[in-house]
C-alpha cells in the first residue's frame, strides 16, 4: 500500500517545522510505503532552507515541490499529480498528526471498499479560549470535536475536513481534483474547497468512514480567538458557500435565490444580538450575529463575486 501525504504550505516555516517532524517521527506500519510531499504555494519566507534541512529519514521520503497558482486546492491538486500512491493524504502546515495516525490509515485502507476517510482536529491552544467562543462554531478556530465512529453521509452531521483526510487516487479520477475557484490562498478566507469535494464524493456514491482516531493536533494562535476573525471567517464562509451554490443548489426552499433557512437564521441572529452584552446569553448571542455575517457574504458569493479577478490578486 502506497501512501504519499500531501502538505501545502504557504509563509508557515517554523510551524510547518513542527509538521514534517510529527509525520517524520510517527510510526509507520509494516507495508505501508509513505512519501510525504511537501507543496510550497509562493512562500515569501525561509520555507525551502527549513525544508531541504531536514535529514532524509531512511524508511519514508521527504520530497519538496512548488505550486505557482496561488491557493490551497491548487497546491493540493499539485501534490496529487505529482505523486505515485494509491492513497493520497491530506495535512495542513499548522497541525501534527498523533502517533497512531499511519497505523490508522493502514488499518481503514486495507479494506478496499474504503475510498476515503477523516477524523478529528484537537486543538493545540496558544492562548486560552475565550468566554464568549460561540457553541457550533469551533470550526471557525479549526477545531472538529472527535465523534463516534460512523459511515460519512446518511445520518453523520459532519464534513470531510480536508487538514485531516485520506482519499483514495481512484477516487480522485472519478470525481476530479479539488476546486481552485474555492479555498484559501494567501491570508484570504475564501473556504469549502473541502465541503464542495465531500459533496462530489457523496454524489459518486463512494464510501468514507469518520474514524476518531485519525487524530491531528491544529495549532490554535491568539489571533483568531477573536470576534473580528470570527466575523471575517463567516463572512468569507458565506462568500464560498454563494459561489458554489451557483452551481449546485441545496435541496431546500429557496426564497429570493437563497435558502429560506439562512434568511430565518440570520433574522433570528439580528434580534439577538443585543444579548451579546449579557455574559451569560454573550456566545449564543454571537453565534446569533455570526449567521447574519454568514448571510451577508452568501448574496455577495451568489451574485457579484469574480473568482477569477480575487484570485489574480493573490
Amino acid at each position: 500500500m502506497k501512501l504519499d501525504v500531501v502538505v501545502p504550505t504557504y509563509n508557515r516555516s517554523q510551524l510547518l517545522r513542527r509538521t514534517i517532524y510529527s509525520l517524520l517521527k510517527a510510526p509507520i506500519p509494516q507495508g505501508l510505503d509513505v512519501t510525504i510531499i511537501i507543496v510550497d504555494n509562493n512562500s515569501k519566507d525561509d520555507t525551502e532552507q527549513v525544508v531541504r534541512a531536514i535529514p532524509q529519514p531512511p524508511d519514508r521520503r521527504l520530497t519538496y515541490i512548488k505550486e505557482a497558482n496561488p491557493g490551497v486546492s491548487q497546491a493540493r491538486n499539485g501534490g496529487i499529480r505529482a505523486g505515485s500512491g494509491d492513497i493520497i493524504g491530506f495535512i495542513d502546515d499548522d497541525e501534527e498528526i498523533g502517533e497512531e495516525w499511519f497505523r490508522v490509515v493502514a488499518r481503514e485502507f486495507a479494506d478496499d471498499s474504503t475510498d476515503f476517510i477523516g477524523g478529528p482536529y484537537l486543538a493545540n491552544w496558544a492562548a486560552p479560549a475565550p468566554s464568549w467562543l460561540p457553541p457550533g462554531y469551533h470550526a471557525v478556530i479549526g477545531v472538529i470535536d472527535p465523534k463516534p465512529r460512523s459511515p460519512f453521509g446518511g445520518n453523520f452531521t459532519g464534513n470531510l475536513m480536508g487538514g485531516n483526510a485520506v482519499i483514495r487516487r481512484r477516487a480522485f479520477d472519478r470525481v476530479g481534483l479539488y476546486s481552485p475557484k474555492l479555498g484559501r490562498s494567501g491570508k484570504g478566507l475564501l473556504t469549502d474547497e473541502d465541503a464542495e469535494m465531500y459533496r462530489r464524493l457523496q454524489t459518486a456514491d463512494l464510501h468514507g468512514m469518520y474514524t476518531p482516531d485519525l487524530i491531528i493536533y491544529h495549532h490554535i494562535p491568539a489571533d483568531r480567538l477573536t470576534r473580528k476573525y470570527h466575523r471575517r471567517w463567516c463572512y468569507w464562509r458565506g462568500v464560498s458557500q454563494g459561489y458554489a451554490d451557483r452551481e449546485t443548489k441545496e435541496q431546500v426552499p429557496y426564497t429570493l435565490s437563497i435558502p429560506r433557512y439562512r434568511i430565518g437564521r440570520a433574522f433570528k441572529g439580528l434580534v439577538s444580538i443585543p444579548s451579546q452584552f449579557i455574559s451569560s446569553l454573550a456566545p449564543q448571542a454571537f453565534a446569533g450575529e455570526l449567521a447574519v455575517w454568514e448571510l451577508f457574504g452568501f448574496i455577495h458569493g451568489k451574485h457579484f463575486i469574480d473568482m477569477d479577478k480575487y484570485y489574480a490578486k493573490k
